[in-house]
């Protein structure tokens, strides 16, 4: 189930140059957009396709991390420890945090087809809100659609992801626990050491 996380994050994000066209969009509009331009990308790239992880690399850089707070997404994982981490800490937290997302679920961008579609649901938001949750269902990568569930907040740029609800699980309360009780065992930098071993493992095969 949790290899289709990552599709997600990709399905919810565009172009870097893209950035500042949506500062005044609204959020569920964004994702929308965004997403079926991505559907799109994954579409025309045999390579993605394929499961290459060099490529998935290039793409959640260029298209995905424009358009989420990963800093704030891997803060809320860690927990108070990322408070007491220092800055060199935080940056290899959101560094190893991103490989290992990156490499368990890049099985699930192989599911993208051509009847791939994506779908809003009815919104709960008041137009005032500040941090919103936008839901989505994505369809025709083979069996039941996938439900998908944003939460973004509304920042000066324009509105950034900071979880992922896939089937039920966010995103950050599925890692949160395993984190805890690394940093409880080993501090912060055993975290750090945990993560690096688990991501020069070999990647999990594609369901």
């Amino acid at each position: 189930m949790f290899q289709r996380t990552i599709s997600s994050l990709i399905f919810a994000a565009a172009t870097f140059g893209a950035t500042a066209a949506f500062a005044q969009t609204a959020p569920d509009v964004m994702i929308k957009q965004v997403a079926g331009d991505v559907i799109e990308s994954v579409k025309n790239d045999k390579a993605i396709q394929a499961g290459d992880v060099g490529r998935i690399h290039g793409l959640v850089d260029t298209q995905v991390m424009p358009h989420v707070d990963f800093q704030r997404m891997t803060a809320a994982t860690v927990g108070r420890a990322w408070k007491t981490a220092t800055p060199d800490q935080q940056a290899k937290l959101q560094a190893e945090f991103k490989t290992l997302l990156i490499r368990t679920y890049a099985g699930a961008l192989t599911k993208v087809n051509a009847q791939t579609t994506i779908e809003l649901k009815p919104s709960r938001n008041a137009a005032e809100d500040t941090d919103v949750t936008v839901r989505t269902a994505i369809k025709g990568t083979g069996g039941d659609p996938i439900e998908i569930d944003y939460k973004l907040e509304k920042q000066p740029a324009e509105w950034k992801i900071f979880d992922v609800n896939v089937l039920g699980v966010w995103l950050v309360d599925q890692y949160k626990s395993s984190f805890q009780q690394q940093i409880a065992s080993g501090g912060v930098d055993g975290l750090i050491n945990a993560l690096v071993a688990k991501n020069k493992a070999p990647a999990p095969a594609a369901k």
